[in-house]
């Protein structure tokens, strides 16, 4: 699991979200409404009864309606932190759901609002329909309806988006001229171009589509971002560098297009461009409203950057740092290794790798480094213990080779950016608040907040002051599943294993979660457990038969491993 709030959230470097805001004069645009409703998770919209060329509007809907919310100022998660969590739970992302499991993915994403809806169409006339379903305390709103001509589709939405933030707050201060002034006036023919490409399943397909988009709509950024990630997704970073580069400051996607900006330099082994791109990253970040967190795949990729032109002690401390942020993930352990590694310091560099081995103790390339990191440091028993350890549990002959002159080519660089601190840190503001400090105490947050709260301080690896926070929230509200799933998360990364299964068993008291099992199973492993373990994991699995965490530690139980470590 890369962090405990593993969603791949768009957030904009400002509050705006807004994707017009660099074509109105500033005369021109409204005032940008500060995120005061909640964080919304938007679902698909079904198809009811339309024509089956239309299909494609069931998740085109989705996506327009988190644009439309994004760019009036609202926090909303992606379509592929939707995708993401629903994988989590072992749910097909396009499936038809209850009431009951849309209200369980928005709680295990601490959203505020549920949006969800259905379409039907005659060919000429589009009648679309939207609801929104409150988390806590539960209740579903009445529908909101908008029908026009087919071809009109771009304005009705538009509109029905707006009377959808109206009817949730009656004090929304956007009139509809204000709230359709913040929108990017898009083409419907190449809106269509860019979902269809999107959701096209051949790499050729999807190429078509979205630069058929991309020509309707030249300056739009969204369109520029995908063509600019599919060929990301084939490493083919000089044909995707110029179209990541056309994503604005104050695009959604701008975080992510500027790190695979950052990426590329690195595939490119351009590490003094790659290092420029990280530092202004963080940098931007910092001053626009993350003042506290840092991103430790920022970091990883910082420090390789760092380490190829030469500076190991900035590599090393940007290493560190990760470390330090995300105790799950060894590819920083093991880079800080393989750095040690090259500079002939083999003491060091095998204490690095036996902690990637302990975080990953499935990876053969973790155990065969540090096998010869403490070979080469002279420690020829604990070198043997090793092997006969990694024989026992990936079988004979199995370690791949290690050769020096293999280690350039042994960097783990992230290519894939986890921005649920970007999220989190927003949630956790108070907008009213001219020094962007959140005004609210624990004495009068509310358990969601605080909840939030202990998530940010979670993922930005400061332990105490998130139980203070999980604490805070299980005192005003002692039966909220999320806390004691926080509170857990807390006592495992400090090593007190007795208490966080506590907090899991009674987290799961309130609401069965095949995620929540998953994470008990890996701590009864960690105890030395298996039959506990294994009972765990076939609750997860009933829950969700396709969870594919819990899918491969029971298969790495069934091959008789049980002296895993949690990954």
């Amino acid at each position: 699991m890369k962090a405990f709030f593993a969603v791949c959230v768009g957030v904009c470097l400002t509050f705006c979200g807004n994707v017009s805001a660099e074509q109105q004069p500033a005369s021109l645009r409204p005032a940008l409404v500060p995120s005061s409703q909640g964080i919304f998770l938007v679902f698909p919209f079904e198809n009811d009864g339309a024509s089956p060329r239309l299909d494609w509007l069931s998740e085109g809907l989705e996506e327009l309606t988190i644009q439309r919310l994004s760019a009036a100022g609202q926090q909303v998660y992606t379509h592929e932190a939707r995708t993401t969590e629903l994988d989590r739970n072992g749910l097909p992302p396009a499936a038809r759901f209850s009431h009951a499991t849309m209200l369980r993915i928005a709680a295990d994403l601490d959203a505020d609002f549920v949006v969800f809806g259905k379409f039907n169409s005659d060919g000429k006339s589009l009648a679309i329909e939207t609801r929104l379903l409150r988390v806590n305390p539960t209740s579903l709103a009445a529908p909101i309806r908008q029908s026009g001509p087919l071809e009109s589709l771009m304005e009705s939405h538009g509109t029905l988006v707006w009377k959808l933030l109206a009817a949730n707050d009656k004090g929304f201060p956007l009139n509809l001229a204000d709230f359709t002034k913040l929108q990017r006036p898009l083409r419907l023919d190449a809106f269509e171009h860019y979902i269809r490409g999107l959701l096209a399943s051949e790499d050729d397909a999807r190429m078509r589509e979205l630069r058929e988009a991309a020509r309707l709509e030249p300056e739009w950024p969204e369109a520029a971002f995908a063509i600019g990630q599919a060929y990301f997704s084939r490493r083919d970073c000089d044909s995707a560098l110029p179209w990541l580069a056309h994503v604005p400051a104050a695009n959604s996607r701008a975080t992510e297009a500027t790190f695979r900006i950052g990426v590329c330099r690195l595939l490119l082994n351009q590490p003094e461009k790659a290092e420029e791109v990280f530092l202004a990253l963080q940098d931007r970040l910092k001053k626009a409203f993350v003042a506290g967190a840092e991103l430790p795949e920022i970091l990883n990729d910082l420090a390789l950057a760092q380490a190829r032109r030469g500076d190991a002690t900035a590599a090393a401390s940007s290493l560190l740092r990760a470390l330090d942020l995300d105790p799950d993930e060894d590819d920083y352990p093991f880079n800080l290794g393989l750095m040690y590694l090259r500079g002939n310091d083999t003491t060091t560099a095998a204490k690095y790798f036996r902690e990637a081995s302990d975080r990953e103790p499935e990876n053969p390339e973790d155990r065969a480094l540090l096998i010869y990191a403490l070979e080469k440091a002279g420690n020829k028993s604990e070198a043997n213990e090793e092997r006969n350890s990694a024989a026992e549990s990936f079988g004979p002959n199995t370690l791949p080779a290690v050769k020096p002159e293999m280690f350039a080519r042994l960097q783990r660089i992230t290519t894939d950016l986890d921005t649920a601190t970007l999220q989190l840190e927003m949630a956790s503001k108070d907008p009213g608040n001219g020094n962007g400090e959140g005004a609210t105490s624990a004495s009068t947050a509310s358990p969601s907040s605080l909840v939030r709260k202990g998530r940010q301080e979670l993922v930005a690896g400061r332990l105490d002051t998130a139980e203070q926070a999980f604490r805070a929230a299980l005192t005003t509200a002692p039966h909220d599943a999320s806390a004691h799933r926080g509170m857990a998360e807390v006592y495992r990364r400090k090593n007190k294993r007795p208490e966080a299964i506590q907090e899991l068993q009674a987290a799961l008291e309130l609401r069965d979660s095949a995620v929540d099992r998953t994470t008990l199973a890996r701590i009864y492993l960690e105890q030395k457990k298996p039959d506990l373990a294994k009972a765990e994991l076939a609750r997860a699995l009933k829950i969700a038969p396709n969870y594919t965490e819990a899918r491969q530690l029971q298969e790495h139980l069934q091959n008789g491993n049980t002296q895993s470590k949690t990954p």
